[in-house]
C-alpha cells in the first residue's frame, strides 16, 4: 500500500512540474519547415519504417517456411 501512495504521489509531483515549464515553441521544427527540410526527414524516415516493415514480411515468411518443414518433417 505504502508504495502504491509513494507512486501515486511521484506521478503527482512529476505532473504538477511538467505543468509549471513554459513552452516556447518548437523552434528547430519552424526552422526545417521553413527551409523545406522538413520534408527531407519525413522522407528519411518513411523509407526507414518501410525497410523494417519490408524486412519483418520477410523474417516472418522465411519462419513460416521454416515451421511448415519442420511440421512435415515430424510427420514423415
Amino acid at each position: 500500500m505504502k508504495r502504491i501512495l509513494f507512486f501515486l504521489l511521484l506521478l503527482i509531483l512529476f505532473t504538477i512540474q511538467s505543468k509549471a515549464q513554459t513552452s516556447t515553441g518548437v523552434e528547430m521544427a519552424d526552422i526545417l519547415r521553413s527551409s523545406g527540410k522538413i520534408y527531407v526527414v519525413v522522407a528519411v524516415i518513411g523509407v526507414i519504417f518501410t525497410g523494417i516493415v519490408i524486412y519483418l514480411f520477410t523474417i516472418d515468411r522465411k519462419l513460416t517456411k521454416l515451421e511448415n518443414e519442420q511440421l512435415h518433417q515430424k510427420q514423415n
